[in-house]
Parts: structure tokens; C-alpha cells; sequence
């Protein structure tokens, strides 16, 4: 799949970025590197609206359920029918039960556009730290893990709560599926792409924590 409305845009930024940080750092070892963060970074910074938008959602859901658990258990009896309740509560109250991986789903074709813009991209022996070589997948296996991790804790941080123990389940295991996935497909990924994905997950958490710091703070005041 194809995503040239976003790789051509995405190439062009990121040599604009990189040719700001190679004037400052000649060295290829570094400038690269240091690219990839802090255009992952910009990119957060864009999509911080949509984190936003998705995390009141969360708190909406955790608003609700009292009222989810009174209506489980006046339909006790009748699953599908506390079903059609519940789905009907998210309705009256603008919440998408699913709405924690939109952000994820969000950065996919992006991920998709920058895979792309990877392989065009003329830094052969170009190293980070450890990484002797970004355009190769990274033989340490740090990389891998750091982004089955932070895809997990990304992810689990979005996850919105439940009034039972079921759901909460169905989509922690959801969670854990997507960091499997993710951390199997970086061991085949150039360094440079899982890179990207491990700082795009760090910048994720950090402003998830943030945020909700924040919206603690509004309601106590």
C-alpha cells in the first residue's frame, strides 16, 4: 500500500529538519538520529489535539459508570439486551468505547508513509548509540523491546475503564496483542523506523501523564 500524499510531504520535512541539525552536526552518526527524534516529536506535537479529544473521552467513560453498572445489573438476566443499553449511554454521552486506539490506528499510515521515506532515504552507515547502522534492523535487540514496551504502556495509558472486568480484559489483551505485533514486525523493521516508533510511544506516554495531571488538577480546583 501506497501512501505518496504522505510520504512526499513527510521526505520533505524531514530533509528540512535534517539539513537545520547536519549544518550544526556534520556527523552523520548523530544528525540522523537526532532527526528521527525530533521529527517524531513535531509529528506528537500535531496529533496532541486528537490525544486530547480522545483522553476527555476516557474521562467521559469513567463518568458513566454508575450509571453502566445500573444498567448491567437491571438487565442481568439478558445480556443482549444490557448490551443495546450500554451501547446506547456511550451514544447519549458522545463516548467511544474504543477510543483509546485511535491514536494508534491514527499513526499507522503514517508509520506505513515513513517505511517509505526510510528507504529512500540516503543514510547507509548512519549510526545512533549503540546502532552502528539505522538502515538495518537492530542486532541488540533493544529496539524491539523498547517498542513492544512502550506500545503496551502507550496504549494501556489510552485504554478508557469499564464498569466490568470482562471488557477491561478483552481489551488489555488487545493491548498486549498490538505490543506483540509491533515488537515481531521491529525485529524486521530498519532501525530507523523502530526508532521512530519507540520515541513516537515515549512522547505518547509522557503527554498522556501530562494531560491527565492537568484535567486531575481542573477538577480538584
Amino acid at each position: 500500500m501506497k501512501f505518496t500524499f504522505l510520504t512526499d510531504p513527510l521526505q520533505k520535512f524531514f530533509f528540512f529538519i535534517h539539513g537545520g541539525i547536519h549544518t550544526l552536526i556534520p556527523n552523520n552518526d548523530l544528525s540522523f538520529g537526532l532527526t528521527i527524534i525530533i521529527f517524531t516529536v513535531i509529528i506528537r506535537l500535531i496529533l496532541l489535539p486528537l490525544s486530547i479529544k480522545q483522553l476527555k473521552s476516557t474521562a467521559k467513560m469513567g463518568a458513566i459508570q454508575p450509571e453502566m453498572k445500573k444498567v448491567q445489573a437491571k438487565y442481568k438476566s439478558d445480556p443482549q439486551k444490557a448490551q443495546q443499553e450500554v451501547m446506547k449511554l456511550y451514544k447519549e454521552n458522545g463516548v467511544n468505547p474504543m477510543g483509546g486506539c485511535l491514536p494508534m490506528l491514527i499513526q499507522m499510515p503514517i508509520l506505513f508513509a515513513l517505511y517509505a521515506v526510510f528507504q529512500n532515504l540516503n543514510m547507509q552507515g548512519a549510526g545512533f548509540l549503540w546502532m552502528k547502522d539505522l538502515t538495518k534492523a537492530d542486532p541488540m535487540y533493544i529496539l524491539p523491546i523498547l517498542s513492544t514496551v512502550t506500545t503496551y504502556f502507550s496504549s494501556k495509558l489510552m485504554q478508557p475503564p469499564s464498569a466490568d472486568g470482562s471488557q477491561s480484559k478483552q481489551t488489555s489483551t488487545m493491548y498486549t496483542g498490538m505490543a506483540i505485533f509491533m515488537g515481531f514486525m521491529s525485529l524486521k523493521f530498519k532501525g530507523a523506523l523502530v526508532l521512530y516508533w519507540v520515541i513516537n510511544n515515549v512522547v505518547q506516554i509522557v503527554q498522556t501523564v501530562a494531560i491527565n495531571k492537568l484535567e486531575l488538577k481542573n477538577k480538584e480546583s
